[in-house]
């Protein structure tokens, strides 16, 4: 029993032309720039606010161990 594959689907309904089709290109398109904008989030380096706060926390916890470390002499 051969059964082609144009009788067992319609490959018709994933031509651009369709709603299936258009939804598959519109989701290539949004998986596509979703792809470009990690590349470029990644490249760039940027830091969010609050690895920024807590950056800013451990640098000064750090200076006031040194300074408890090596108190300036008056």
């Amino acid at each position: 029993m051969i059964i082609s594959l144009n009788t067992a689907i319609d490959l018709k309904i994933f031509s651009p032309s369709e709603p299936l089709g258009i939804l598959i290109i519109f989701l290539g398109l949004i998986f596509t720039g979703m792809i470009f904008y990690i590349i470029y989030a990644v490249s760039t380096n940027k830091e969010s606010l609050e690895d920024k706060k807590i950056r800013t926390k451990k640098e000064y916890l750090q200076k006031e161990k040194i300074g408890k470390l090596f108190p300036k002499k008056k």
